[in-house]
């Protein structure tokens, strides 16, 4: 097992001599090989050893940071598919066929859950039953079970969201149905609101 080697930098070597000398001076006996290594430490001026060698690799850790990810791949194909099983209120229409999509489709069921908070299992099903149609909200609970999207105790009892960051896939595909409900919601409202017409006003006898 190769060591590793931890250089010390001491501003003032005087200090650093008269620290050892009052530290060893205190001691009855030959310290060990620890106690002079945390006796060092204490010098350069850290509370021991592990505080000096986890100092020193945080100082490593931030002159070579890793090298930043790649980004993922998006199949804006698959999104498509996938968006076709949902109607303009972001409702399931139907399960789509392939696992890859079934996948890529569970991500906004898990975006509806609210994150951080136990839920019982009739509460999820509430939340699954409004985003499908198909009447199959029992399917969609599993599957979040089975790709650990969905975490439920041993007796069902309570439910949480398993917190994760969604693929870029599934990031594309939660924007577009968000987008596509607000539009909706939106169009929505402003039909109830449309001004009326002056001639569309009842004239007066």
């Amino acid at each position: 097992m190769s060591k590793t080697i931890l250089p010390v930098l001491v501003p003032d070597i005087s200090a650093l001599a008269k620290t050892i000398r009052r530290e060893l001076d205190a001691r009855p006996e030959r310290p060990s090989h620890v106690e002079i290594l945390n006796m060092l430490a204490r010098a350069a001026g850290f509370r021991n050893y592990q505080h000096m060698k986890a100092s020193q690799n945080a100082e490593q850790r931030l002159e070579n940071p890793p090298p930043p990810k790649e980004p993922e791949a998006v199949d804006h194909r698959r999104i498509e598919t996938v968006l076709r099983c949902f109607d303009g209120e972001g409702i399931m229409t139907r399960w789509p066929t392939k696992t890859a999509q079934q996948r890529l489709a569970l991500w906004w069921f898990w975006a509806a859950l609210p994150p951080r908070r136990e839920m019982t299992e009739r509460e999820v099903n509430e939340v699954l039953k409004r985003l499908n149609s198909f009447g199959d909200h029992v399917l969609v609970r599993r599957e979040l079970i089975d790709w650990k999207m969905m975490w439920r105790s041993l007796d069902c009892k309570v439910c949480r969201r398993i917190e994760q960051e969604p693929p870029a896939e599934a990031r594309v595909l939660i924007r577009h149905l968000t987008e596509r409900v607000r539009q909706v919601r939106d169009a929505q409202v402003f039909g109830r609101f449309r001004p009326v017409r002056p001639d569309a006003l009842p004239t007066s006898p």
